[in-house]
């Protein structure tokens, strides 16, 4: 079968170190960090009183008020990041042929919030179900897809895909394959996640799971440094127009990327814990090279999955040194969550767009927080700590590992006509 290629024509990205494209990397390059104090709710109570949230957001700046109350903010937050790489993409949706454009999203909860307020109404009442009839659309996962489509009328493929902090690398790596096998010409991906509410926190509280320097919130997120305790929480979007290349060729498109491949693999070891030699990861890694058809040492730049926890952070960097032998020393490696926290199912997507503008501006945005050496790490690799590097990226990997195991690796590389 023919393959066809996949490029990046459109970018949009609202996150917690900025709320479009240019903040997004001017603040990564920076090494900008997004945690503060939790604003939302009172934190009192929690273990973890901080958060990545969104700063100086509000909806109704881009979507009708009334359409906005009838979202959740995961959904508003997958609007206006699509409307961002739309016109970033200079599609004009109404000349293209909307029967093979599609819209494929990632979110790990979904509608959270929502659920949340329903059911806080619920219990303060007298027990009449007096239930908004918006709560199921609002609540449901693949609701953010469905109303881009409707938004842009594309009428091809259709659907969100839930793994967990995997969930839009999943999205990225769906669209690329339908468009590759022909089956759509263009297609909206990227994911969203609402985040930083209560029962997210306090869910992940009771896991372990969270960093509790309430006292240095902006320094919390660690990842491989010695005194990491727990990731941050995060929230936001990120999206792409992945389109067909003669498609982008076609109609004078700008090209930020190409979609070289992808792998998805699972643990199969644990619902939460990584395994402990990084098999899983070492394994979509490979699958990963093998799809795009590149070696080890095409590869300049890996955006690791790199949570700041314990054991996650280990089994990762084994699983990198397993993968590129020798290689492994000339690469840059970095944890952008470091940066912005980790904002669960849309966490891939605001990671492949990191890799997206390394490889068009030459820059690998840092690894920060880092203090201590763990010994565990081996010195020579290069995690690009604190500090921005300047280098040639031709090629970029983003990885993601959800809960219960799953896990997948982007390969992103600079378009090459």
């Amino acid at each position: 079968m023919h393959l066809r290629r996949v490029v990046v024509t459109g970018v949009g990205a609202l996150t917690p170190i900025g709320n479009s494209i240019p903040e997004y990397w001017s603040s990564l390059k920076a090494g900008v960090s997004g945690a503060k104090l939790v604003t939302r709710f009172d934190p009192e109570k929690f273990k973890t009183k901080f958060a990545c949230e969104i700063k100086g957001f509000n909806a109704e700046d881009f979507l009708d008020r009334k359409e906005a109350r009838r979202m959740d903010p995961y959904t508003q937050f997958a609007m206006v990041v699509a409307q961002e790489a739309m016109k970033d993409s200079g599609l004009d949706y109404e000349k293209i042929d909307t029967n093979r454009a599609g819209v494929i999203w990632g979110s790990g909860i979904g509608g959270i919030i929502t659920f949340l307020n329903e059911t806080r109404e619920y219990v303060k009442g007298d027990g009449t179900p007096r239930i908004s009839p918006f709560f199921v659309p609002m609540m449901i996962s693949d609701i953010a897809a469905g109303y881009i489509s409707i938004r842009y009328g594309f009428r091809g493929p259709n659907f969100t895909t839930v793994s967990a902090c995997a969930s839009s690398n999943n999205a990225i790596m769906d669209a690329f394959t339908y468009i590759r096998l022909g089956k759509a010409n263009v297609i909206i991906t990227g994911g969203s996640e609402a985040s930083v509410n209560e029962m997210s926190l306090g869910g992940f509280n009771s896991m372990k799971a969270l960093s509790e320097r309430n006292d240095s919130p902006e320094t919390a997120s660690r990842p491989f440094d010695k005194d990491r305790d727990g990731f941050v929480l995060g929230e936001g979007a990120g999206a792409l127009i992945l389109e067909e290349m003669e498609h982008a060729l076609a109609r004078g498109a700008k090209i930020y990327a190409e979609v070289a491949g992808g792998g998805l693999t699972a643990d199969a070891y644990h619902i939460t814990a990584p395994h402990p030699e990084g098999l899983g990861a070492y394994n979509v890694m490979r699958f990963a090279l093998e799809d795009a058809g590149l070696t080890t040492s095409d590869i300049d730049y890996v955006n690791v999955h790199g949570t700041s926890t314990p054991l996650g952070d280990i089994s990762e960097s084994k699983a990198i040194q397993r993968v590129f032998g020798a290689n492994a020393y000339n690469l840059n490696i970095s944890s952008t969550k470091s940066m912005t926290g980790h904002l669960l199912g849309a966490a891939g997507a605001i990671e492949a767009l990191a890799c997206i503008l390394a490889i068009k501006e030459g820059v690998v945005p840092p690894t920060i927080n880092h203090f201590t050496d763990d010994p565990t790490f081996d010195p020579k690799l290069n995690f690009t700590f604190n500090i921005a590097q300047k280098r040639e990226v031709n090629a970029a990997m983003s990885n993601t590992f959800g809960f219960g195991g799953h896990n997948v690796s982007l390969i992103l590389k600079k378009f090459r006509p």
